[in-house]
């Protein structure tokens, strides 16, 4: 219901009016903020902010704040332009002082202009400390969190302020309720906390909302025709509307206290790879706490945030089918990370090379299998599931696979970092997997210990690169405990830091370590975090030993995949998204990439290596160190992402994050870009020109055989068109009068009359399509009648 006229109050100044009341009455301003009070708890309810919903109490008053800039000023008479813009400068100054406080705590009382200035300082720090972060750092994740309040306090005072102008200043309360509705909607999507009470105190205000302007209209229309009682007219329509607003509440919430459907379960089993990793692009800018829903899909992308939870979801990732005599487990690669970020993982700087179908992906790379004995080819064919994205999976080091690929690798030898193969339904794959044991090249303890140590430079850049912050006294103590009793070589260090992050003496596997996490390691990297706080999940556990070898000069990267899956006689292998893992690789030249798996709990699955014959030094092989450019020899990879069988849920996105909000968030833009546009249409968009908006309605009839005949006045020809379609009457009626005020009675109409003459013109020109199916009968009749 869009009402164009509310019944205006004797006139009077504009401040006495405001002080006296709105026309509209106190039920109309009521009833918007009942439902951005929803909005705002709703928000509240979520706890995106850290997991602590304390955090973001302050919102309905921010919500209030909006909605009373918005009715002022409309009653002021100020021009949609000037309230917003005036209401922008305002919440600039308040937001920002608000989450100063927040920042600071109680460390700043009072608002004197000096605790005034610190609050708004504080926040000025965060925001700069972000952009440096994001924008000019280029991390995948920022370790400051008081951006957020300023982000969610503008969302709730912007929807507070369009309502409040829509109703008093627009009188369109759809425009309202659409955008605001839209916003609960999509916070509703996004967590998993049980909300149904929000949205049925929303549509309590909504309909309030619609009843109140319904009757509204229904009595200036009686004023305008000078029939019956507007008073009366308007009860009735107000009884009846509060009658079926009660009846509608009632039944929301019966239906919320007896529903136990899912009415989301499957919705995005089938959205697009395109629209997921759309998605992608939007994590980095998130808050990372809350309760968020999972999709039950699964999502590996360049970056790998690690924060303090997962999500559990045990839906099929993909199915794998092998031979039926393979008796190996693979893990299941997806890609391998070099670049740490304290609290996230990337792939690096990648470059693209195309590869043909059947064609060596990692021909003459660094990574590439092919240069190294005691390699078999194992020949796997794949069917993704919830794994709806284009990274190829594979077992340890992948040969070649038949589809279009394009392999993105990092560094300027060109180390593997994964395989993109666009989004593939299915496709079979050959794997160079190593031979454990004491067959030629194969890998045995005794091999690895006598692995050569030299490392090309590009190896000591890559992944032996300890970032400023990542370590810390209790991390540099677990190191220098674990270096006094491991022999003097990357082997045995690798095997003690894999055998101490293990023992559940030393470290506790947690799916959920939020609140530790908030309580203890502020401002930490994950590395030293999990040195505190002694508890995490796969991501913490691979992190540690990752940074812990390379500052001990080990070269070492963060692999993320998924564990082995449910494999049956016939070779065909269910692998779940609880399966998702992270572990960690450890260079070897001549030997190519290890893996180690230190996640306690009974989740991890450490490779058992074999003693081996005593063996003999490995010959360095044929590098460039000086250059770092490719080799003839390389160095083998696995690589994926989050959690495990046992623990670390699926549904990840990158590693350790719900892909749920990204994805629902990118499809709730697109959502809501259809909603702005459906309301810019409602509204008329610009002002328009009789004259024009006339033109044009006379063209469209006459495309349909019902042109204006030259003797016809501008009413008569409004009327004989009202005839063929009479749902347009009151749209003609508007075009036309406005049409003879400005060129018989050279009037200039003001904004708002132009306004109604766009939105006239707009529904006018698809009301008018009806007359494509009378034009037949219309022929007998002439033109235009």
């Amino acid at each position: 219901m869009t009402t164009d006229v509310w019944l205006p109050r004797p006139e009077e100044s504009r401040l006495r009016r405001l002080l006296r009341g709105p026309a509209e009455g106190w039920s109309t301003l009521g009833a918007v903020a009942i439902m951005i009070v929803a909005l705002a708890w709703s928000i509240d309810d979520a706890k995106w902010v850290r997991g602590v919903g304390s955090l973001t109490d302050f919102l309905p008053s921010v919500g209030f704040a909006g909605i009373a800039v918005g009715f002022i000023g409309a009653k002021l008479g100020w021009g949609r332009w000037t309230t917003h813009l005036f209401g922008a400068a305002f919440a600039a100054l308040i937001l920002p002082v608000v989450a100063g406080g927040i920042i600071l705590g109680d460390t700043v009382t009072g608002y004197l202009p000096a605790a005034l200035a610190a609050r708004f300082h504080a926040s000025a720090e965060v925001v700069t400390q972000v952009w440096i972060d994001l924008a000019i750092r280029g991390l995948s994740l920022t370790s400051q969190y008081g951006h957020y309040f300023i982000a969610f306090g503008a969302i709730v005072w912007a929807a507070g302020q369009h309502a409040s102008y829509a109703v008093f200043g627009h009188r369109r309360p759809l425009d309202a309720i659409v955008p605001s509705g839209l916003l609960l909607l999509a916070n509703m999507t996004l967590t998993r906390n049980d909300q149904l009470h929000l949205i049925v105190l929303f549509s309590l205000g909504a309909l309030t909302l619609l009843a109140r302007s319904h009757s509204a209209a229904a009595g200036a229309a009686w004023i305008r025709r000078r029939i019956g009682d507007p008073d009366l007219v308007g009860g009735m329509y107000l009884r009846s509307g509060a009658v079926f607003v009660g009846a509608a509440i009632l039944g929301s919430l019966v239906l919320t206290a007896t529903a136990s459907s899912a009415p989301l379960q499957g919705v995005w089993k089938d959205v697009p790879a395109t629209l997921i990793r759309m998605s992608q692009s939007l994590q980095r800018y998130l808050p990372l706490g809350g309760e968020s829903r999972d999709p039950g899909v699964v999502v590996f992308g360049a970056q790998s945030p690690i924060i303090g939870s997962w999500i559990q979801n045990d839906g099929i990732a993909f199915t794998a089918h092998v031979l039926p005599g393979e008796t190996e487990r693979f893990r299941w690669r997806v890609g391998a990370y070099a670049k740490f970020e304290l609290n996230a993982w990337s792939w690096g700087d990648t470059v693209s090379i195309d590869r043909s179908p059947g064609e060596v992906l990692l021909k003459s790379l660094a990574d590439d299998p092919a240069a190294l004995a005691g390699r078999r080819e194992v020949q796997v064919g794949i069917v993704p599931d919830t794994l709806a994205q284009g990274y190829l999976v594979s077992p340890q080091t992948v040969e070649q696979v038949d589809r279009p690929s394009t392999v993105l690798v990092t560094g300027s030898q060109s180390w593997f970092a994964s395989v993109d193969i666009g989004g593939a339904r299915d496709y079979k794959l050959t794997a160079l997997v190593p031979v454990v044991g004491d067959a030629p090249g194969g890998i045995t303890e005794n091999r690895l210990r006598v692995a050569s140590r030299i490392y090309t430079a590009d190896v000591q850049r890559l992944y032996l690169d300890v970032p400023a912050g990542s370590l810390g006294p209790a991390s540099m103590a677990i190191l220098d405990k674990v270096r006094a009793s491991a022999p003097d070589n990357p082997y045995d260090l690798a095997l003690a830091l894999q055998t101490y992050l293990l023992d559940p003496a030393n470290f506790r596997y947690d799916t959920d370590v939020q609140d530790e996490v908030q309580a203890q390691c502020s401002g930490l990297s994950t590395v030293e975090c999990f040195a505190r706080i002694r508890a995490g999940y796969c991501q913490y556990y691979a992190s540690t030993m990752t940074i812990l070898l390379r500052e001990a000069g080990v070269p070492a990267r963060f692999a993320q995949g998924f564990l082995p899956g449910d494999r049956s006689t016939s070779g065909t292998e269910v692998v779940r998204n609880s399966g998702a893992h992270a572990w960690v690789e450890v260079l070897f030249p001549g030997y190519g990439w290890v893996d180690f798996d230190p996640t306690g709990g009974g989740v991890g699955a450490p490779v058992v290596i074999p003693s081996g014959a005593p063996a003999s030094l490995t010959p360095v092989p044929s590098l460039d160190i000086s250059t770092g450019g490719p080799r003839s020899s390389g160095f083998g990879v696995p690589g994926g992402v989050g959690p495990d069988d046992q623990g670390d849920p699926g549904g990840v996105f990158g590693g350790g994050r719900s892909s749920g909000p990204f994805i629902a968030i990118a499809l709730l833009l697109a959502i809501g870009g259809l909603a702005l546009a459906s309301v810019a249409w409602r509204r008329g968009g610009r002002p328009m020109a009789p004259d024009s908006a006339w033109g044009s309605v006379a063209r469209w009839a006459a495309r349909f055989g019902f042109a204006p005949r030259p003797s016809q006045t501008v009413f008569e020809f409004a009327g004989s068109l009202g005839d063929e379609v009479p749902l347009m009457r009151p749209e003609l009626s508007t075009v036309a009068e406005a049409k003879v005020e400005v060129a018989y009675g050279r009037r200039d109409l003001g904004e708002d009359r132009l306004r109604r003459v766009a939105m006239a013109h707009r529904r006018l020109r698809l009301g008018l399509l009806r007359l494509a199916f009378r034009r037949r009968g219309a022929r007998g009749r002439g033109r235009g009648r």
